[in-house]
């Protein structure tokens, strides 16, 4: 008798979210669901994630209404799963138990019936919340162990070998994973997710861990992955040779590329290997017939732009060779020849049209993300040339730091942290000469604890403390909830889903939730009184063609979607001053200007989608004059911004003392708070700048006599 394998559809949630940055709206979600209602999939991830987010930021959409429709659409049908940060849920802070319990609650009664909790470090204390709440109120507890490898160390020479010297030890071991799936399952995990966020488990690896997991704990085991780096359909192939429960799938023209591989494909192998899908593909065929249509409404923010052949596995008839590759890579599955398989699944997905593997990411063996989130960092500073020397530093930068995985945030942390390295060792300074608050927060503890314990030293150098300093979240303060007087008098926010809202989301809820009460209040006036909206006067001006001018041009330095202008024409601007935000590989980068002088023409919109090296704005050369206030520097030592940045926080006033090493400021760089400490011991004799400025790297900013 066939075994029954379940299938986890993320085309609502992963699915767009990697190959489309999660800009399906509700028309969209709505014109597939009465199919999925047929379609009877174990589970369909619908929520969580970036949607909460993306869909008050970039829709205009509530997103418990996004919850609560599919649940009313598809009923009992299949269970609608969420991804969530533990007890940092969507956001990086960890939150009050009372947010934990009042998010759950609503989650779970809006619809919701599984929650996959993850932790950036694999902490296992960071989960406990979560799972606590959803179980509390009924929804299943779906544990996730993040998949991470060990770093690629130098190798040693024969001298350092003849020394004693020794590359640390594996961590990253089946045992330690299964360690993980083990104490989850004894905190009440109703089941366990290997979650390879990256696509880096190649399927030799994951046939191996599903094996060892399997036998060590009695819930069912889920496999998740992506196809970036090419391992994604072999390695979900030889999940299921060595018998996992679950596998995460999209539905076939939202699969492959960023995300993770096709249900059909997984369809044609399962019938090949026994295994029975409780899926009814005939309706799955519907889906996808409607996602074709969507996904070319989509092109804006498609990030592949290569469709995969039409294909229907009831229907079409596949090529003998094709057929024949299909039972190479079965037979090989179970054969644990992953050489073989995954020659086959490629063979296979070249054939069918699906993306290439990107070799970059998998040679690098970190996140496609956190790479390019590297290459815009260093083209923004101009300094690529330290691309090689900031990826070599890794290793050591994350092993400093505990070893952490390479997932958000903690991929973006070690990343930047890198680039400040390698720039501070190529100017001669102390390799953390600049370090961001998030990684001396990650150092110090308040993210959790580390898979590797940090060196005292190391963190009473970076952090100050020898001893690790969780995060008191005790000293939480719920968001201000005022009441809006231009909007009738009412609360920001009203019931207690808006107000988990602004608590998620505090600057994007305020925004999405003072537009809709505006509106509100605005309908119900006579039509007389309503004034011309200035939406429509931004489209009647962006209507109009530019003036062409002549000046220097600041281009895209990576391809994505501008999320932000940061000015308009007139504006003056300094070299190294922030101009835009553009959305790459679900990251979003800071742009900033390369000249000084006056923003002449701007030449993209919010939305766009860039090429890279496409033309942002047109700067023309102006004098920048320095405020009036600003007064000759005094005779004495500088302080120096070591790299472009905005001014957060100046810690110091005139006449202080301050000591060497000590905080005298906060700059803003590369997504990043990086505290600068004065590099003398002495007085500070005059502050050259002010909270809010763009410096350029290398600008004075106090003296220290």
């Amino acid at each position: 008798m066939a075994r029954e394998l379940k299938i986890r559809d993320l085309t609502l949630r992963d699915g767009q979210q990697s190959a489309f940055a999660t800009r399906l709206n509700q028309n969209q979600v709505e014109r597939v669901l009465p199919f999925y209602k047929d379609a009877g999939f174990y589970a369909m991830e619908v929520w969580g994630g970036a949607v909460p987010d993306s869909v008050m930021r970039f829709l205009g959409e509530n997103p418990w209404n996004r919850l609560e429709s599919i649940k009313k659409a598809v009923g009992d049908v299949s269970y609608l799963t969420a991804l969530s940060r533990g007890r940092n849920l969507f956001g990086y802070a960890p939150y009050g138990d009372d947010v934990i319990e009042g998010f759950s609650r609503n989650a779970i009664e809006s619809g919701l019936g599984i929650m996959r909790i993850f932790d950036a470090l694999n902490d296992v204390d960071n989960v406990k919340s979560t799972i606590k709440y959803i179980k509390k109120y009924g929804g299943i507890a779906d544990c996730a162990v993040c998949y991470t490898v060990d770093p690629k160390y130098p190798k040693l020479s024969f001298i350092d070998k003849l020394k004693g010297k020794k590359n640390p030890a594996p961590v990253f071991t089946d045992d330690y994973f299964v360690g993980k799936a083990k104490e989850l399952a004894a905190l009440g995990a109703d089941m366990i997710t290997i979650k390879d966020m990256s696509g880096l488990i190649p399927p030799k690896r994951v046939y191996n861990l599903i094996k060892a997991i399997k036998a060590n704990v009695s819930i069912p085991v889920d496999f998740h992955t992506h196809c970036t780096p090419g391992y994604g359909l072999a390695s979900v192939v030889a999940a299921i040779a060595a018998g996992v429960d679950i596998v995460d799938t999209n539905i076939w023209n939202f699969a492959g590329g960023p995300a993770a591989p096709a249900l059909e494909l997984v369809y044609i192998f399962a019938g090949k290997m026994d295994v029975k899908l409780n899926v009814n593909m005939e309706a799955v065929a519907k889906i996808n017939a409607e996602l074709l249509g969507i996904r070319k409404e989509l092109e804006a923010y498609d990030a592949v732009k290569q469709f995969p052949k039409p294909f229907n596995p009831l229907t079409d008839t596949i090529p003998a060779e094709i057929e024949a590759q299909f039972d190479r890579a079965v037979k090989a599955a179970y054969a644990v020849d992953e050489e073989t398989l995954i020659d086959a699944c490629h063979k296979i997905e070249d054939y069918f049209g699906f993306p290439k593997p990107n070799e970059l990411v998998q040679k690098a063996e970190i996140p496609g993300g956190m790479y390019t989130n590297m290459v815009a960092q260093l083209k923004a500073l101009k300094s690529e040339h330290l691309l090689e020397p900031a990826m070599k530093l890794i290793p050591s930068v994350r092993l400093d730091a505990g070893l952490p995985p390479l997932v958000t945030p903690t991929s973006q942390i070690v990343g930047s942290q890198a680039v400040s390295c390698a720039i501070a060792l190529e100017k001669g300074k102390d390799k953390y000469a600049t370090t961001s608050t998030q990684f001396v927060n990650l150092v110090k503890g308040e993210y959790g604890r580390t898979p590797v314990e940090i060196n005292p030293e190391f963190r009473l150098k970076i952090a100050g403390t020898r001893e690790p300093i969780p995060y008191d979240t005790s000293k939480n303060q719920h968001q201000p909830n005022p009441v809006l007087e231009d909007a009738g008098g009412v609360r920001l926010a009203e019931n207690e889903k808006e107000e988990l809202l602004l608590e998620l989301f505090p600057a994007v809820a305020k925004e999405y939730l003072t537009k809709v009460k505006k509106e509100r209040w605005a309908a119900t006036k006579p039509a007389e009184e309503a004034a011309p909206k200035a939406e429509e006067k931004k489209v009647e001006e962006a209507a109009k063609p530019a003036e062409k001018v002549s000046g220097k041009v600041v281009a895209a330095p990576l391809p994505g979607k501008v999320v932000e202008l940061c000015v308009k024409v007139g504006d003056s601007v300094k070299a190294g001053q922030k101009v835009a935000v553009l959305e790459a590989m679900k990251m979003e980068n800071d742009i900033p200007s390369e000249h000084t002088g006056v923003v002449k023409q701007i030449l993209v919109a919010e939305g766009d989608t860039l090429q890279e090296g496409q033309a942002i704005l047109v700067i023309e050369d102006a004098k920048v004059e320095a405020p009036a206030a600003a007064a000759a520097p005094v005779a004495g030592k500088k302080v120096a911004a070591p790299l472009p940045g905005k001014v957060l926080e100046i810690c110091v006033k005139v006449g202080d003392e301050v000591k060497s090493g000590q905080k005298v400021a906060v700059l803003e760089a590369m997504k990043m708070e990086n505290d600068i400490p004065s590099e003398y011991s002495g007085v500070v004799r005059q502050i050259l700048v002010a909270e809010g400025d763009t410096l350029q790297e290398g600008q004075a900013m106090f003296i220290v006599e």
